[in-house]
């Protein structure tokens, strides 16, 4: 099987879905890293990925120029991009971010709703490979190819249990990641240290305050986190 043969199965390829028992360990897994604070001083390096991952689509496909990622040391992350300072392409790159982990997790439920979780490690891969191109720092180019070589090695190496399980466990994490996330976020700008947010820059941008935006991205995240249990809870 050549290369772009084994790619093309591993996307469109469907692969058994782990018992049910199983399942609920990989979900209890994913609640314990956003719960256990060492654990999800960790973990918030890959939602940082994703957020900034977020931002840099947005920012693409309304026909802004990107022109940069940079991951820092303490979980922070900015993505830069050219264009207009204002309107709807500027607003939709802002408000991206925080909606992407429960997003993307929603969009890999639906994979996994039809059995194909190798897609979602690849999908991910892919993520990972074109947000490369971008970073700008030496900490980012460190956190990307942990991230890349570590989705590479079990979609490439990896049993068909393995994967299943690891994507179950991948996307768990991202629909619990994306209301945590936000909490965080409004804990941090109670606290003054987030004055420059994605929300209160959404704030400068509309004539909605911060506090609503924040409140949006909570809902969007808890909505999506709904109906990703609906998807792939076991019946």
């Amino acid at each position: 099987m050549t290369l772009l043969e084994r790619l093309w199965e591993g996307l469109t390829g469907v692969q058994q879905s782990p018992s049910a028992v199983a399942i609920w360990w990989t979900a209890l897994a994913a609640v314990a890293v956003v719960v256990f604070r060492p654990a999800w001083r960790i973990a918030r390096h890959l939602v940082t990925i994703v957020h900034e991952g977020g931002h840099a689509i947005a920012a693409v496909l309304t026909g802004r120029r990107l022109r940069g990622i940079r991951l820092h040391s303490d979980s922070s992350g900015v993505t830069l991009s050219h264009g207009r300072p204002r309107g709807f392409g500027m607003f939709l790159t802002l408000i991206a971010g925080y909606l992407a982990p429960g997003l993307f997790g929603l969009l890999a439920a639906v994979l996994l709703w039809q059995q194909h979780a190798l897609a979602v490690l690849w999908a991910a891969l892919l993520l990972l490979s074109l947000m490369l191109l971008q970073i700008r720092n030496f900490h980012g180019l460190y956190s990307m190819l942990v991230a890349g070589l570590g989705v590479f090695a079990v979609s490439w190496w990896g049993s068909e249990q393995v994967q299943s399980l690891a994507a179950y466990g991948f996307t768990w994490f991202l629909l619990l990641a994306g209301p945590v996330g936000v909490i965080d976020l409004q804990r941090a700008r109670r606290g003054g240290r987030a004055r420059g947010s994605d929300a209160d820059q959404l704030a400068g941008l509309t004539r909605l305050p911060a506090l609503f935006w924040v409140g949006l991205f909570l809902v969007a995240n808890l909505a999506a986190l709904a109906a990703g249990i609906w998807l792939i809870w076991p019946r």
